[in-house]
């Protein structure tokens, strides 16, 4: 059993990048995660080493015309059939070129999850993936949430200078041709903001999306995303932050959109973006005002959201106190709150239950690579 409760008490973030923020006329030295241990990504990795071949249990989650078009998941998906579904699938893989990129160089798990990754990642099997996403049923299958993991997949292995990466970019470039083009489609009839705390929420997708337009160098795609989140989210005000979480998130809503509009806004502008959006943080270096969320039963596939939405809780709050200028009396806060949240949800990170396994590692790394923030 894989359980990270001892790696914490040991210093969950001992490997940070410090910062000194100004807090009630002293400097004090706050935290932002940088990188991740050898054993995190030793556990990490295994979760997903474990999972991506891994074809059942599993939740198939398609339209389909016809009897004959339903089959085994993987025989519609040769690529990404494990995990449970189609985007922990992804996901999964995205976890093994993430720490495989920078994790440790000479880790045991390497040679295992570069191997995965070749049976995985042919050119017969994208086909297969290619085929499935040219359904005319397919309609809005994995659109936003599946759709944005694949794009930062490739994100990935487009900014790791190694041949191998290359050629897994090479052989993932037609689905991620189709998926953009799909996504050009659909942006300009989105009418209103998805702003669930689940998959379908809009923000985290749009987030995704805007750091592979970025480094993809798609113009259209960026000002598609960069147009709606503005016609969404320029005049929010007062997000309901103490509605949240509900009982199924794994995504803030309302520190979701933030970390997006970060992404859109300079740094002054942002400031004045979130002081009216969220104008209740405190600014007296507090982490108690944003209670992390409580999973009662783990096995439950729905109720264990909450441990996710406590590490996407993390990274949101890393990423909007750095996109704040640097005396901004709010950045002690926001960050004590992400540690808090860090811990939590870190700690829930485990083999035991495969409701919680089969994807909390993904989101994990996420927070602990930084990925967030660094697009490098």
């Amino acid at each position: 059993m894989i359980n990270l409760k001892a790696t914490l008490s040991a210093g969950l973030l001992s490997l940070v990048i410090c910062m000194p923020l100004a807090h009630g006329g002293q400097t004090e030295t706050l935290s932002y995660p940088s990188s991740i241990s050898p054993d995190l990504a030793n556990r990490f990795s295994a979760l997903a080493i474990a999972c991506v071949q891994q074809e059942f249990p599993n939740k198939i989650s398609r339209t389909t015309d016809n009897a004959e078009a339903i089959g085994r998941p993987r025989e519609l998906f040769p690529t990404f059939y494990g995990c449970f579904d189609w985007h922990s699938a992804v996901h999964g893989h995205w976890l093994l070129v993430r720490l495989l990129r920078v994790g440790q160089q000479d880790a045991a798990w390497r040679q295992d999850a570069i191997t995965k990754l070749n049976e995985n990642f042919t050119q017969e099997n994208i086909a297969g993936e290619i085929a499935n996403f040219a359904r005319p049923a397919r309609g809005s299958w994995e659109r936003p949430y599946g759709l944005a993991w694949y794009l930062q997949l490739t994100t990935e292995l487009r900014q790791w200078d190694d041949p191998q990466a290359k050629e897994w970019l090479a052989i993932l470039a037609p689905l991620e041709n189709d998926i953009a083009d799909s996504l050009k489609v659909w942006l300009p009839k989105l009418v209103y903001p998805i702003r669930l705390g689940t998959h379908n929420q809009s923000a985290f997708a749009f987030g995704l999306m805007l750091d592979w337009a970025r480094e993809a160098n798609d113009q259209e795609m960026e000002t598609l995303i960069i147009e709606r989140s503005l016609a969404f989210h320029k005049n929010d005000v007062d997000c309901p932050l103490a509605y949240e979480p509900s009982g199924e998130d794994f995504l803030s809503p309302c520190l979701m959109e933030a970390d997006l509009m970060r992404r859109i806004l300079p740094s002054k502008a942002f400031s004045t973006w979130f002081s009216l959006f969220l104008p209740t943080v405190p600014t007296d270096g507090s982490g108690n005002w944003l209670a992390p969320g409580l999973v009662d039963d783990p096995t439950d596939g729905k109720l264990v959201h909450l441990d996710g939405v406590n590490s996407s809780r993390a990274w949101n709050l890393y990423n909007i106190a750095r996109a704040l200028p640097d005396n901004d009396p709010r950045r002690g806060s926001l960050v004590a709150a992400a540690k808090i949240h860090a811990d939590t949800g870190v700690a829930a990170v485990s083999d035991e239950h495969y409701s919680g396994s089969h994807w909390l590692a993904s989101f994990a790394t996420y927070l602990m690579t930084d990925r967030g923030w660094s697009q490098e």
